[in-house]
């Protein structure tokens, strides 16, 4: 009998430390962070610093990848409609920073490229205006 209660006490304990480990309000997301719109000169070229290391890296000949990797800096604007804040620029560097080859590849392709839902800051329909209700 000791020796069972002995074992749920190590079992409660284990949950306990687990739920212990788990994110509280106020810790998850930008919470605590102030909302600054995000700079696109600063994030572009940061993108285009994590696009060109990982074309290099995965071997990825692409137009795309030539473009990331040359001299000339990569100029873009968000849509006039798309103020995505700084946080949402850091949650997409971390995904790109994270993700495999094979992602980065369908990333980085001349035809049908993709893109990750983290890096989606303002979602557009076939005919290129807002998504609504997403």
């Amino acid at each position: 009998m000791k020796r069972r209660r002995g074992s749920l006490q190590k079992a409660f304990g284990l949950m306990l430390a687990v739920a212990a480990m788990a994110p509280t309000a106020g810790n998850i997301g930008s919470c605590g962070q102030e909302a600054v719109a995000l700079d696109p000169d600063k994030f572009f070229a940061a993108k285009q610093g994590l696009d060109c290391e990982h074309c290099t890296d995965c071997s990825i000949l692409s137009d795309a990848c030539e473009l990331a990797c040359s001299a000339e800096p990569v100029t873009a604007e968000f849509p006039s409609h798309c103020v995505p804040l700084v946080h949402d620029g850091e949650v997409c560097l971390d995904a790109l920073s994270a993700s495999s080859c094979s992602a980065y590849e369908s990333f980085m392709a001349d035809t049908d490229a993709t893109i990750p839902t983290e890096c989606d800051f303002c979602p557009v329909d076939e005919f290129g205006d807002p998504r609504s209700g997403e």
